[in-house]
């Protein structure tokens, strides 16, 4: 299918349309036909007229394929069917001798068909979040366990621009889209079921005017299309990575901020969240939230902070988040400070009874 995305002739014109409703140029060669589920025809060209006059009459000669099997029309013109979600495919066009003289892909859109990824705990499509504020995010989906999909385009841009962005990808698969206010440059991660972006010209020192509007389209291997949005502010998305955390002795310890996060400190301040630990819980898979706290406190600091405990802790639990605003809190960094005392004198006597 590299065809499908990398075609290096124009795509082909239309000669009439009854149904779908609308369509549209998703890239060279890709021809998206939004449908309402009724009968119609879609009418593709091979030729333009011009080199049809040059073929003199050779055109009927014409044949064409659908997905590589040859079909029964003739032709300069082919007459795709389309009835419900059906019609959609990859169409070539060749001489008598069988060389290739043309290709498009037709992707089915159906109105309100959501079908190929499906919804998170926060009744979402689209998951995005950013370590940081430099203008890189990811977002993330999950595909449906019966349905295969991969991404057809990507759009992204600032909200408050009037025009559509201009997109393109380039050999490595690098989505770029750009308009007068935003330039942004995205790809698809290797798992599939992501994308990375960052917007080139974003300035982490300035307020965020306008929301960032991401579109991502999928398509399933039935040609099917599909197209999932989001809007967000930054700020909205942020999650810090886990905080650095020490032990400086058994009554205190210290962190210091994620390598990821922006700097300087004092302009991008965290809030810490410590909770103090009754126990270790070491088959815990996640011992911050399953033990009994002893004691949570907050810290506000630009620095590196040190923190007094108790001394019934046996660990202790420290996460951040912006300070400034009600974003995502950072995973915990746990920590243990002291081991069981109980369980230390049984292995000491152990080891007397062995000598």
């Amino acid at each position: 299918m590299s065809s499908f995305i990398f075609g290096i002739i124009l795509a082909l014109p239309l000669i009439s349309c009854e149904n779908p409703r609308r369509h549209w140029t998703l890239l060279p060669n890709i021809l998206v036909m939004d449908v309402d589920g009724t009968l119609g025809q879609q009418a593709l060209s091979c030729l333009e007229p011009e080199d049809v006059m040059k073929r003199d009459n050779q055109s009927q000669d014409i044949f064409w394929k659908r997905n590589g099997e040859e079909q029964a029309q003739r032709g300069n013109s082919f007459l795709v069917t389309l009835e419900e979600s059906m019609g959609g495919g990859n169409y070539t066009c060749h001489s008598k001798n069988g060389s290739l003289l043309n290709h498009t892909v037709v992707l089915i859109n159906k109105d309100g068909t959501k079908r190929i990824l499906v919804k998170d705990d926060q009744e979402d499509y689209l998951k995005c979040s950013t370590q940081n504020y430099s203008g890189e995010f990811r977002c993330s989906w999950t595909w449906h366990s019966s349905r295969v999909g991969k991404v057809a385009f990507i759009t992204a841009q600032r909200v408050s621009d009037y025009s559509d962005p201009l997109c393109s990808v380039d050999t490595r698969k690098r989505w770029m889209c750009s308009t007068g206010q935003s330039n942004f440059s995205c790809s698809v991660l290797d798992s599939g079921n992501g994308i990375s972006c960052v917007e080139r010209n974003h300035c982490p020192y300035t307020e965020e005017s306008q929301q960032i509007h991401i579109t991502v389209h999928v398509k399933t291997e039935h040609f099917l299309l599909e197209n999932y949005s989001k809007h967000f502010y930054l700020s909205e998305i942020v999650k810090p990575d886990k905080v650095r955390i020490g032990k400086v002795n058994t009554t205190a310890i210290e962190w210091c901020y994620p390598s990821s996060w922006s700097s300087p400190y004092s302009y991008f301040p965290l809030t810490f969240q410590i909770t103090q630990l009754r126990g270790r819980c070491g088959r815990c898979d996640d011992p911050c939230a399953q033990s009994k706290a002893l004691k949570t406190s907050t810290v506000h600091s630009a620095d590196i902070c040190q923190f007094a405990v108790k001394r019934r802790a046996k660990a202790v639990c420290v996460r951040a988040r912006d300070a400034f605003c009600n974003s995502q809190w950072s995973e915990w960094s746990h920590m243990r400070l002291r081991g069981n005392g109980r369980k230390n004198k049984k292995s000491k006597l152990q080891n007397k009874q062995q000598a």
